[in-house]
């Protein structure tokens, strides 16, 4: 069996990519280095946008099921509580988004759901397969092993991480800067006598680096432990010395802490891969860019990639669109990336509040070549904008986006006949949400063309491969 797709790292971006090309029939394997999936918590929090993401690859329900929102902080000064902090912005559920604030998952739970789903849909994960190198020719990608075996494929996706072996191998730059010298302890913890309905914050005594916060990881009986040491200062990943700590910046003895389950230290920085595309690898996730965890961007604005990428390769191995299709992925993907990394180390460095911006909801594509607007006074979401939820005439907006297809949005305006192509048209008055017109909206949720007539929708689509069904 020919693999069409290669993709490298079984992370989220990793196994989303590989659903969402498992529900188009593309052939795709999953590598993964490691004897297993992530053990760790570490990328906790699903934006808004990343759940509408996976409520179309099917694994919402899980996912909300496996989790819970964020507690309120619980500041604490001198072993008694001091004061109760907000985190993030509020915000109202509506019609247009039925998910309006952020869902604490930890990171290995999320994987488990996502690989499930993968295997569900037939897709696989090969693990302890470690990437050394690659070769390309005009045909396809090979991947060199440790154990000295090949694999082949017409593309392949570097999915591997921050310090992704693939991108090394394609000589591709990291430009970036650390965003905080002092190093981070992060661990996964069982602790006794601490409520779970708060996050417990404990800040630095005087102008110490002796920050510590204690969050209860929802759908779990674990804390997630974060603390911040001096700059230069060494970190003691031991149960021992995570218990240390603890004890000595809470009121909590070392004797609370019953089990160290994972920890892991890391110093915060951002970084851009200088492209995403290398003929015919493409990166993706941490191998594409770096962030720091304040603002919650990292692991969604990579299963974002991947939710972009997914339905081009597709098209482009399906032969509905040219090779040329796939260059539309950095373009588009890319400023998304630069954008959201200055949010996240502004959010670092507390000049940002979490809010809307976080969610994560207005990004878009406004910019891209894919994007055509030809409406005279256009009203509601503009060609690039992401497609919000609505009903039109009895039918949910994202249930009729939900698959692999593109959807046609005809508002107060009669449909064109659309014979021979892969589109479900949706007719009605135009919701509160939207304006009258016609809005093509892609198989990633975001309206590619729109109009207040007909003229010119096929020839623009045909070039981001609806040309026919997959």
């Amino acid at each position: 069996m020919t693999t069409d797709v290669l993709i490298v790292g079984a992370g989220p971006t990793g196994l989303a990519l590989g659903i969402d090309l498992a529900r188009r029939g593309v052939t795709a394997l999953v590598l993964e280095k490691a004897d297993g999936l992530f053990p760790g918590s570490r990328g906790k929090g699903i934006q808004p946008r990343t759940m509408e993401v996976f409520d179309d690859l099917g694994v919402v329900d899980a996912i909300r099921a496996a989790g819970g929102p964020y507690p309120t902080q619980l500041i604490w000064r001198d072993g008694e509580p001091a004061g109760e902090h907000q985190m993030f912005d509020p915000a109202e559920a509506g019609e247009d988004t039925p998910y309006h604030e952020p869902w604490m998952v930890p990171q290995w739970r999320t994987q488990e759901i996502l690989a499930d789903r993968l295997a569900e849909l037939g897709g696989r994960v090969a693990f302890g397969h470690e990437v050394t190198g690659l070769e390309q020719d005009a045909d396809g990608v090979t991947l060199l092993l440790t154990d000295g075996t090949t694999l082949r494929a017409r593309y392949a996706v570097a999915a591997d991480g921050g310090r992704s072996a693939v991108r090394r191998a394609l000589g591709v730059a990291m430009t970036g800067e650390t965003v905080d010298p002092h190093p981070m302890l992060v661990a996964d913890v069982r602790i006794t006598g601490l409520g779970r309905d708060h996050w417990h914050v404990f800040p630095p005594r005087g102008d110490g680096d002796d920050f510590l916060a204690l969050c209860p990881l929802a759908g779990t009986d674990d804390f997630q432990v974060s603390a911040r040491f001096p700059v230069g200062a060494g970190v003691d990943l031991s149960a021992d010395g995570v218990r240390a700590v603890i004890a000595d910046r809470s009121h909590l003895p070392a004797e609370a802490v019953t089990e160290v389950r994972w920890a892991s230290d890391f110093r915060p920085r951002a970084a851009l891969a200088d492209r995403f595309r290398d003929d015919r690898v493409l990166l993706a996730g941490d191998a594409a860019h770096v962030h720091s965890p304040a603002g919650g961007q990292g692991l969604n604005t990579s299963v974002q990639d991947a939710y972009n990428l997914g339905w081009k390769l597709a098209a482009v191995l399906g032969g509905e669109a040219p090779d040329a299709l796939l260059d539309t992925y950095e373009q588009e993907r890319r400023p998304v990336a630069a954008s959201v990394l200055g949010l996240s180390t502004g959010v670092h460095h507390g000049r940002v509040r979490r809010g809307a911006a976080t969610r994560q909801l207005g990004l878009g594509y406004r910019d891209s070549t894919l994007t055509l607007e030809t409406r005279r006074d256009p009203a509601g979401p503009r060609a690039g904008d992401r497609a919000p939820d609505a009903v039109v005439d009895g039918v949910r907006l994202f249930d009729a986006f939900r698959g692999p297809h593109w959807t046609l949005l005809a508002l107060d305006v009669p449909a064109p006949g659309l014979a021979g192509t892969p589109v479900r048209v949706v007719t009605g008055a135009a919701p509160t949400a939207y304006g009258p017109g016609l809005l093509l909206v892609r198989p990633d949720g975001y309206v590619a063309w729109a109009g207040d007539t007909g003229e010119g929708l096929l020839a623009h689509a045909a070039g981001a491969g609806l040309s026919g069904g997959r």
